[in-house]
């Protein structure tokens, strides 16, 4: 069973696709994508679980939340989209921005939570010059759109090594990317320049962890990835990815995920 839906919450109108039956699991797709960034890791995860793949607010065909405002309020978003939906406990995935939401997730709402993975994403904060970085990439979308920063960023989060095999799925991310509003990008990047360094989260959490790199991420490399070791926490490279292993390495992706959440 396949439903592409929206949830009507306060204010705010949430897309999403729901897709198989089993232990639900939820994905977080990264900054200006959307639920489509997992379109080839939700048809092989949902022949065992109940596979349900958001447009976070203002990108995709979620509307955007009109103000300013936090990480945390993207983790409250999705707690009342699981209330809609009545669903008391996931495993969540969350990559780059995603996994930035998917720890805030974890820090206020665990008990929704049987285990959650961070995929090319950090529990650090923004340095000082990623936050400058975030304010100017800001005041270029209200001043030009969306459409030259989508141009700029997307072939960086593929390794330079899949710029050319790759070359269909960065026309394809290009197009989801065209989709963000200008609200819905500005208030991602002010919410990722704010967002505190969350290690604490996984120093303390007693959950099962994933925390996923890509040996050329060119934006979050791996060792910012690694930042804890636990018992508790599994760390996996892909050695043939950067940014965006749902494209450019998809079942190695999706074997990891399974293995994941095969052990608990």
């Amino acid at each position: 069973m396949i439903i592409n839906s929206i949830v009507e919450l306060e204010n705010l109108t949430i897309a999403y696709k729901d897709q198989g039956k089993g232990k639900p699991i939820v994905l977080i797709h990264g900054f200006m994508g959307s639920h489509a960034y997992w379109e080839k890791v939700v048809p092989k995860l949902s022949e065992d679980y109940r596979v349900i793949a958001i447009d976070l607010p203002g990108h995709g065909d979620s509307t955007a939340i009109i103000k300013e405002h936090t990480i945390e309020d993207y983790a409250d978003v999705i707690k009342d989209f699981l209330d809609q939906l009545n669903i008391q406990q996931v495993t969540m995935f969350g990559h780059s921005l995603g996994g930035y939401i998917t720890l805030t997730f974890a820090q206020r709402y665990s008990n929704y939570l049987n285990g959650f993975s961070l995929i090319h994403s950090t529990a650090y904060p923004d340095s000082e010059e990623a936050k400058k970085a975030r304010v100017a990439t800001s005041e270029k979308v209200k001043n030009e759109g969306v459409k030259n920063v989508v141009d700029g960023l997307i072939p960086k989060l593929f390794s330079p090594k899949n710029i050319q095999t790759n070359s269909k799925e960065i026309d394809l991310a290009k197009q989801i990317g065209y989709k963000t509003t200008v609200d819905g990008t500005v208030n991602a990047l002010i919410s990722m320049k704010n967002r505190p360094d969350r290690n604490h989260i996984l120093n303390d959490t007693n959950l099962p962890v994933l925390l996923l790199a890509g040996k050329d991420d060119q934006i979050i490399p791996p060792e910012k990835t690694f930042s804890v070791k636990k018992e508790n926490i599994k760390t996996v490279t892909l050695n043939s990815a950067g940014h965006m292993s749902m494209y450019e390495a998809p079942k190695e992706l999706i074997n990891e995920m399974n293995n994941f959440l095969s052990s608990f």
